[in-house]
Order: C-alpha cells, then sequence, then structure tokens
C-alpha cells in the first residue's frame, strides 16, 4: 500500500540506532505515524522538527501496519517557532492537543488547514496576534469531532444581544440578563468569538478564550477517555493569565 499527502510534523521519538517514529497530522490520512529511517542523522532532526510542513509518501505492506515514511521538508518554520518563548510555547500546544484529541488515521482536513494558518501566524506575529487563531482553531477541533459549541443565540432566551456567558454544559451562549445570578457558575464569553471587531481582545479575552476550549476539550473529548488537558496546553493558558494579571 501506498500513498502521498502533506503533513505537519507533530513529534518524532528515536526507535532503534538510527530511526525514529515520526507523528504527523496529514491534510488527507489525519494524525498518522510511520516509520523514518535515518531520523537521527542532524539533517533529518532538523526537518523533523515539530511545526515544519513536509510531504510523505508512507508505503507498508498492510494497511495496519506502522509503514515506513519517506519525508521531503515543504515549508521550515521551526526555527522561527522554537526561537521565542510564547512561539515555543504555542507550537508544543499545538502538537500536544493534536496528538490528545485526534483519533488516529482519521481524515480531518480542517484541523490541518486551519494548524497551517496558525503555525504561519505563530511564526510570523506576537503572542496577542495569534492566540485568537489558537483558540478558533481548538473550537474548530470541537467541530470536527461533533461537539460544536453554538454562540449564536442565548440557550435561556432565543436572543442574539448582550452574549457574555458560555454553560460549561451544552456549549451554547447565555445573554447578560439570565445569565446573571449563574454568573459564577458560567464561562465567560469572549467578543472576537463571536466575530466582533469593533476592538482588539484584550489579554483577559485571550486568556478566557483559551479556558473556554480546554473546559470543553477536556470535558466532551478527553474526561469522557480517562485523558486530561496536555501539560504543554496548561503552560500556555498559564502564560495567558499571566499576561492578563500583568495588563491589570
Amino acid at each position: 500500500m501506498e500513498w502521498t499527502d502533506d503533513a505537519i510534523v507533530l513529534s518524532l521519538r528515536g526507535h532503534g540506532e538510527s530511526s525514529g517514529i515520526l507523528e504527523t497530522l496529514t491534510a488527507a490520512h489525519g494524525r498518522h505515524l510511520g516509520l523514518v529511517h535515518g531520523a537521527t542523522s542532524p539533517k533529518r532532526r532538523a526537518m523533523l522538527q515539530p511545526g515544519n510542513r513536509v510531504s510523505l509518501t508512507w508505503r507498508a505492506r498492510i494497511s495496519e501496519n506502522l509503514g515506513v515514511f519517506v519525508v521531503e521538508l515543504a515549508r521550515e518554520r521551526a526555527h522561527a517557532l522554537f526561537e521565542h518563548r510564547a512561539s515555543l510555547t504555542g507550537v508544543s500546544a499545538f502538537a500536544a492537543v493534536a496528538n490528545a484529541v485526534l483519533p488516529e488515521r482519521e481524515p480531518h482536513r480542517p484541523a490541518f488547514e486551519g494548524g497551517e494558518v496558525l503555525l504561519e501566524a505563530i511564526a510570523e506575529h506576537g503572542f496577542a496576534d495569534w492566540i485568537p487563531l489558537y483558540v478558533r482553531w481548538e473550537a474548530g477541533l470541537l467541530e470536527e469531532l461533533g461537539f460544536g459549541l453554538d454562540f449564536r443565540t442565548c440557550a435561556a432566551t432565543g436572543t442574539t444581544e448582550n452574549l457574555i456567558y458560555v454553560s460549561p454544559r451544552s456549549g451554547r451562549a447565555v445573554s447578560m440578563e439570565p445569565g446573571e445570578a449563574y454568573r459564577d457558575r458560567l464561562l465567560a464569553l469572549p467578543p472576537f468569538l463571536l466575530g466582533r471587531q469593533d476592538a482588539a481582545p484584550t489579554p483577559e479575552d485571550l486568556f478566557a478564550g483559551l479556558k473556554l476550549t480546554a473546559h470543553f476539550l477536556d470535558h466532551f473529548v478527553l474526561a469522557p477517555h480517562s485523558k486530561s488537558i496536555p501539560e504543554a496546553r496548561q503552560r500556555l493558558s498559564d502564560l495567558a493569565a499571566r499576561n492578563a494579571n500583568e495588563s491589570l
């Protein structure tokens, strides 16, 4: 069996003396692993850094086998991603969440395409510019997996006005008036997730967005399978929380 696809590198772990098992997020074949011969050579190791885009050819005798990857570099961005603490935290969270929530070998093209946009933004822009994209990427993962969040109308009244909360159970928006009595039990809904462009998201908005998607990834996807939010993803929330506290 054989196929060729575009992919984002998620991780590489050693296998034997000189080979490695490469984990990738592919465009048409989902999260997919394969053996790479000579992966520990300096040239190969540089090519197989998380966040780089590669072209893969996968070969195996039968579909159930691990298979072997033949890899060519398509877009090197690891150098830029690893240059700053925030961008390194971002790509690490991206890779860890993709690994934790996406089933192996199940196609999810929007996750790949959104990941490409996100990683380009992380490589080229500052933290405040790419965090909204990161939150939307995680919201897109929830949608892809059948747990889409609904911010169109208030769950209690049906109104489209003053949507500022989210029910932690249903993932539906709640407006100000019916939500006020339960505000301590509800999640904050940052305006940027409603598509409002009247002002740049505040650090508090960015932290609220990360808290929101982390809650539902845990609630709907991870906890039912006895998993928890990856440490790399928690570090991203911690960084956003520090930025929010410093802005007060």
